[in-house]
């Protein structure tokens, strides 16, 4: 075939940039055939592997050249060696079960990037953090039912799975029970699951070593992306830049992405509207607390993995006593059978009794966001219709603010339900109370003791 408009490639390379699709430098010195009856073929340099190419860029760049010449067009990878002479490549040649992302030489004057990121895909996980250990209930029967459905159908049935709920409720464990079937299914598929402190300790590290190039291709041809506890994304604006291109590369090629973290989307502080609506696009599923119920069926399964069966009065006292997390119900099984292996006693009531006589307390009071307004204006002597009126005089601001800041602290109202009782108000000005309360807390111990003072009272009553 004649050889392109020289322009034509150029405007490609610029539409790839465009589309935050990284491009390897030295795709600037390939060679584009003309097109014509739809087809053309790309001449590459003579060190480019093709098969490099086929898996990491083949879609990217028919989509560009189908932009820039108005047609679909099919793609013709060629390899020219030293000599010049060009090597056809057949895309159906190229084996597709080790699709890692393509590994480019460090720049001579620069450190290499650091061997622990260039080791495989394949994530560390806990061997127990699998689908058939996680006990289902009606707190986390649609967060469970939608990762069995993308472990089935990655790219496709929820992208992206979203997963919020508090400290110790299942995320971590159904985000590894997830890629546990995954690598069970699909042997080889790139996959990478990782704590999202670490995502941007490898970021900041590729920037310090010059590896910017190397760190895209690490994340943005991957098959399956999972990241815990995204919200620590929060107030670091280059990492959520470059997160946010990266998401966008493997949603447009369909790949799956799970996240989690410890609030809903548009609860986490400090993060750019543009990534919130990302989160929001596929499905987002809340893990509550486990019901009694729940806890009783947890306790027997973290019993029966240690490969015990408690009695069931003792499993039915550590689900009444413990009625936070699932971690705590766990640690509390280990507690039992631990004191009884130590002491060489059978497990009784009476030793579960004795075992976590320190975490059994007296039934703790609901307390109502009525409750907090009630210690707030008796400490800062207002009236109830005041912190509920659009007034935002100082005298009424802060104790309205100081309310909200403990209703999100000691109740499990939302941002909304909280907002609504104060008159109506956003849920955005609810999380400007609670940030701007926190932040006085830190930096003012008088303050901090008037509001402690308070909790106290409202805990007590």
């Amino acid at each position: 075939m004649a050889p392109a408009d020289r322009n034509v490639w150029q405007e490609v390379l610029q539409d790839l940039d465009g589309a935050s699709v990284p491009v390897p430098p030295w795709l600037a010195e390939a060679r584009l055939s003309e097109v014509a009856g739809g087809r053309a073929s790309l001449t590459l340099p003579p060190a480019c592997d093709p098969s490099q190419v086929e898996r990491a860029l083949r879609r990217a760049l028919e989509s560009a050249l189908a932009r820039t010449v108005g047609r679909e067009v099919e793609l013709h990878l060629e390899a020219a060696d030293a000599g010049g002479e060009v090597e056809i490549t057949d895309p159906a040649d190229i084996p597709r079960d080790d699709a890692h992302p393509p590994t480019h030489a460090a720049k001579a004057d620069t450190p290499a990037w650091p061997e622990a990121f260039r080791q495989n895909d394949r994530p560390p996980l806990n061997p127990q953090y699998t689908f058939e250990n996680f006990v289902t209930g009606p707190c986390n029967r649609m967060a469970h039912a939608a990762a069995m459905a993308i472990s089935d159908l990655p790219g496709r049935a929820y992208n992206p799975l979203f997963i919020h709920a508090s400290v110790g409720l299942g995320k971590s464990h159904l985000m590894q029970a997830i890629c546990h079937k995954m690598a069970a299914d699909r042997p080889g598929v790139p996959m990478m699951y990782i704590s999202c402190e670490d995502f941007v300790n490898q970021f900041i590290m590729a920037i310090e070593h010059g590896q910017l190039e190397d760190f895209r291709y690490r994340y943005r041809y991957l098959e399956v992306l999972v990241i815990d506890d995204i919200h620590f994304l929060a107030d670091k604006d280059r990492t959520q830049e470059e997160f946010f291109h990266t998401f966008n590369t493997l949603y447009q090629a369909q790949k799956q992405v799970v996240l989690s973290s410890d609030s809903p989307p548009h609860e986490i502080p400090s993060i750019e509207e543009r990534l919130v609506s990302r989160f929001k696009w596929g499905l987002v599923a809340r893990i509550d607390q486990p019901s009694y119920e729940t806890r009783v069926a947890i306790v027997r399964k973290k019993a029966r993995l240690r490969g015990h069966d408690l009695p069931e009065p003792v499993v039915q006292y550590i689900a009444s006593a413990v009625d936070t997390n699932n971690r705590e119900l766990e640690g509390a099984v280990v507690r039992v059978m631990g004191f009884a292996s130590l002491s060489n006693r059978e497990v009784s009531m009476d030793l579960a009794r004795e075992a976590l006589r320190d975490l059994v307390h007296e039934p703790r009071r609901i307390i109502t966001i009525q409750n907090i307004c009630d210690a707030v204006l008796q400490r800062y002597n207002a009236r109830l219709s005041d912190l509920q009126s659009k007034r935002r005089a100082q005298s009424v601001a802060m104790p309205r603010q100081v309310s909200m800041y403990l209703a999100r602290r000691l109740t499990n109202h939302s941002l909304e339900e909280i907002g609504a009782f104060f008159g109506g108000r956003d849920h955005t000005t609810v999380l400007h109370a609670e940030r701007k309360i926190k932040r006085a807390i830190e930096k003012d111990a008088a303050f901090r003791g008037v509001v402690e003072t308070i909790e106290r009272q409202i805990r007590k009553e």
